[in-house]
């Protein structure tokens, strides 16, 4: 999507897009907007090659639970209050922050460098990029944080810490409270932000399955990690130029959804009329575990939603996820803090920023 140029967490988690974004926000794979138009290999009509799952992650040496609790006790509180205060106004905003740690973690890993201003030095950060631009959201809920953070305790938090923060408490909030996890702390900020990796490790939702797969193990996810994080898809809004390739012919999409996309959608969506929709037309405002309903029943929008059924792995998975009450929750969870771990900073590569727009 080349103006936009959503995939769960998919995304993931997915693309990503997210809770009910106002009109304008757009869905990028989990979450954005559409990248430039390359040739695709087809759906895998069998199973991915499997990949052996990386064993089961530990925080990285310099981060723990509780990492504040001596440093600045009030920490997470103070997200959680100018989250709540956001995401009651606006419950979009929630999707939109769920959608930013994973863009951050995608990208240079998880330390704030999706958070970074444009510069004479360096005029293309990441929030620039393709599938950030203009559709990210949240960055005034971070900044609101990070303002009161810096007050009670100043060049304390990270905000990268602030990112993965908020978007825990925005999946708490929108989920009534059933996607609940603690979250080590203790990452640092990066100081390299180029608009150009955004195309290169974020998946966009003309992927396969295959492709996603291949995405999210570079990450050092696995397919499991991909198809639970692609439930993040269950709020949000996306661009009509996001998915025109799966709601029109030949696609296996339901023809009542087809029908009502049409209806909502300019023919030919361009830079200057490009309508959004939700992405789940059924709880479009809620963090539940519809969406594995919706692909079950082809009432999804994007290539990658529906390659989730390209495969009898996958298939089950996602069978296991609609049908199964509170396992998706639980999962979610566990992926959220597995992905917050990426490529984590250390004293060398990153720093506590003063402002999140900026390196120190």
């Amino acid at each position: 999507m080349a103006r936009l140029g959503l995939v769960i967490l998919v995304a993931l988690l997915g693309a990503a897009a997210v809770a009910a974004q106002a009109p304008g926000s757009s869905s990028y794979g989990y979450g954005g907007v559409p990248p430039s138009p390359a040739p695709q290999s087809p759906p895998s009509a069998s199973p991915p090659a499997p990949t052996p799952s990386p064993p089961a992650q530990a925080p990285p040496p310099r981060l723990r639970f509780g990492f504040y609790k001596r440093s600045c006790p009030n920490t997470e509180y103070i997200v959680r209050d100018a989250v709540r205060n956001a995401t009651s106004v606006d419950p979009g905003l929630g999707a939109g922050l769920i959608r930013m740690a994973f863009h951050d973690c995608f990208v240079q890993g998880c330390d704030a460098s999706v958070l970074l201003d444009p510069t004479p030095a360096n005029p293309r950060p990441e929030k620039l990029g393709p599938p950030n631009f203009p559709s990210l959201r949240g960055f005034d809920v971070v900044d609101a944080a990070k303002a009161a953070l810096e007050k009670a305790c100043p060049g304390v938090v990270s905000c990268a810490d602030v990112v993965q923060f908020a978007a825990r408490d925005a999946a708490f909030f929108l989920s009534g409270s059933r996607v609940s996890y603690n979250l080590p702390a203790g990452r640092l900020d990066g100081r390299v932000s180029f608009d150009n990796e955004t195309l290169a490790f974020l998946p966009p939702p003309s992927f396969n399955l295959s492709q996603l797969v291949g995405s999210f193990n570079a990450k050092g996810l696995d397919v499991d990690d991909l198809v639970v994080l692609s439930g993040s898809h269950t709020i949000g809004r996306s661009h009509c130029s996001s998915f025109t390739t799966i709601s029109t012919p030949p696609s296996d999409q339901d023809p009542g959804l087809a029908t009502i996309l049409r209806g909502q959608c300019p023919a030919n969506p361009n830079i200057t009329n490009d309508a959004t929709v939700v992405q789940d037309i059924v709880t479009p405002d809620k963090l539940d575990n519809q969406y594995y309903k919706n692909v079950l029943n082809h009432k999804v929008l994007f290539q990658s939603d529906a390659a989730l059924l390209t495969s009898s792995v996958t298939t089950r998975k996602v069978r296991e996820n609609a049908l199964i009450r509170g396992s998706w929750e639980r999962k979610f969870a566990r992926a959220m803090v597995k992905m917050s771990l990426i490529e984590i900073k250390t004293a060398a590569n990153g720093e506590i920023r003063k402002n999140c727009h900026v390196v120190n």
